[in-house]
C-alpha cells in the first residue's frame, strides 16, 4: 500500500559498531514507510536546502534555500491538507495540497527535484530518468544500520545501458538518513555525483 501510494504522490508531483548491511528491499520499504497521518498544525518541520550543479541556463543554484511541510485547510472542502514551501535565494513557491495520511511529500518533492534537474543538465529524458530512480529505490538499494539510526544509499544509474550518455550522472548517488523511528520524517536526504561526474549535488538537512 505504501508503495502504492509513494507512485501516485509521484505522479502528482510530476504535474559506532560497524553497522551491519540489511538485505536490498528493506531499504526502499525504510524510505517509504508510512509516515502518516501529519499532524503539524502547530508547527511546520522545515529541511534546509543547497543545490549546486555545473553553470547551465535553466538550472536552479540554491545556496541558502529551505523547504517546509505544512499544514492549512483546503478551501474546497475546509478539511486540512499538507502544503509544501519551497524557498531559494530568489523566490518563494508553496506546492500542494498533499493529503495528511498519503505518504511523504519531501521526499517525492526531493526525488523530483532531482530527477528534474538531471534531465535539464543532460538534456535526457525525464520519463526515463524517473523510471530509473523510481525503480532503484522501490526495489533496490542498500541500508545500513547503527545507533544513529539507518542509513539508505541507492545508484539508480549503476550498469545503465545509457551511462556513457549521462555526462557523469551515472555515478549518481541518493542518501537517505533516518531515525530508527519509521514515522519519523527523513533527517537528511542527498543526491550527489561522484568527484569524477559534473559536481552534482542537492541535500535538504531536518532542522
Amino acid at each position: 500500500m505504501k508503495r502504492a501510494i509513494a507512485t501516485a504522490m509521484w505522479l502528482v508531483m510530476t504535474c559506532i559498531a560497524a553497522p551491519a548491511a540489511l538485505s536490498a528491499g528493506e531499504a526502499g520499504d525504510a524510505v517509504f514507510a508510512d509516515r502518516g497521518p501529519w499532524d503539524l498544525k502547530d508547527r511546520p518541520l522545515t529541511w534546509s536546502l543547497h543545490v549546486e550543479g555545473p553553470e547551465k541556463p535553466g538550472f536552479l543554484h540554491v545556496d541558502d534555500g529551505s523547504v517546509a511541510l505544512g499544514q492549512t485547510i483546503d478551501p474546497s472542502d475546509q478539511k486540512p491538507v499538507l502544503q509544501i514551501t519551497q524557498k531559494t535565494d530568489s523566490r518563494t513557491r508553496k506546492i500542494g495540497p498533499f493529503p495528511i495520511s498519503g505518504g511523504d511529500p519531501v521526499l517525492i518533492f526531493f526525488l523530483e527535484q532531482t530527477a528534474r534537474d538531471m534531465a535539464g543538465l543532460t538534456g535526457g529524458s525525464p520519463h526515463y530518468i524517473r523510471n530509473r530512480i523510481k525503480d532503484a529505490v522501490f526495489r533496490g538499494g542498500q541500508i545500513t544500520r547503527d545507533d544513529n539510526g539507518a542509513t539508505a544509499v541507492f545508484q539508480p544509474f549503476e550498469n545503465d545501458p545509457n551511462a556513457g550518455r549521462m555526462q557523469g550522472f551515472q555515478s549518481l548517488r541518493l542518501t537517505f538518513l533516518m531515525s530508527d523511528d519509521p514515522k519519523a520524517p527523513i533527517r537528511e536526504l542527498r543526491a550527489e555525483t561522484a568527484d569524477t561526474g559534473p559536481g552534482y549535488v542537492n541535500r535538504m538537512v531536518l532542522q
